[in-house]
């Protein structure tokens, strides 16, 4: 049976987001670090910089999840959300 998403909690979803996108930012902290390490003093690119990326990815992934989640309400509204195919069984984890 087709169910549609007609929206998104605005708040919820970009909370979400911003954490995955953070943790995916400290997974990629050691490229970072190794970067600045070898970056030469002149780029900029230093290792506050790097240690602020994971921050910085968090709160984009915050605001542009939430710019998109209010977009795709908009639109939902005038001509219906995602379908998707749910089935209920055993929760298998």
């Amino acid at each position: 049976m087709a169910q549609q998403i007609r929206r998104f909690g605005i708040g919820q979803t970009a909370k979400v987001v911003a954490v995955l996108y953070a943790l995916m930012g400290l997974l990629f902290l050691p490229f970072f670090l190794a970067a600045a390490a070898f970056a030469p003093r002149e780029t900029g690119f230093g290792t506050v910089f790097a240690l602020g990326l994971p921050i910085i990815y968090g709160v984009a992934g915050f605001i542009f999840t939430a710019i998109a989640c209010a977009i795709y309400n908009f639109v939902a509204g005038f001509v219906g959300g995602i379908e998707v195919e749910l089935e209920s069984g055993p929760a298998t984890y």
